[in-house]
């Protein structure tokens, strides 16, 4: 396993090549598109959802969930590789109170835009320029963290 502080990193020893990145370019506006269609970016679902009206995006999340959990034991279980060949690590993070700070500040941002990091793309490509704000003051708060993250009380 790898230890707390070098998880995160990059450890991708192949350079990745522009049609590689043309590839994720395409996932990602794949995605788009199905954020769309299953309305996961309805400000209007998400509202729904912090009402508890509808069961729709607690399904979505669950969803999610459950794919990603087998998807990870899938890994771990057969050490399946990266397109690269190289190994898959799963880095061990100790619970820290910094988690509860920021998972509340994500909540609070999620409930007022009405739109979590990803589909802020997917709305900003639809056509709601006004998410262009939310865009940029994710950047703007991702890069504060990063200034100041070694100074922050652990």
């Amino acid at each position: 396993m790898v230890r707390a502080d070098e998880e995160g990193k990059n450890n991708l020893k192949t350079t990745e090549t522009l049609a590689d990145n043309l590839k994720y370019l395409v996932v990602g506006m794949l995605m788009g598109i199905v954020f769309v269609k299953s309305e996961i970016i309805s400000w209007f679902r998400i509202q729904e959802m912090f009402r508890l009206q509808s069961f729709h995006m607690y399904g979505v999340i669950g969803t999610a969930v459950v794919v990603a959990t087998i998807g990870t034991l899938l890994i771990k279980k057969f050490n399946i590789k990266t397109i690269y060949g190289e190994p898959v690590v799963f880095g061990i993070r100790p619970f820290d109170k910094g988690n509860i700070i920021g998972g509340l500040i994500f909540g609070f941002g999620w409930a007022l835009t009405g739109a979590c990091p990803g589909p802020m793309y997917a709305l900003t490509g639809s056509g709601f320029y006004v998410f262009i704000v939310a865009l940029l003051s994710a950047f703007l708060g991702t890069y504060v963290y990063g200034t100041f993250r070694d100074k922050l009380p652990h």
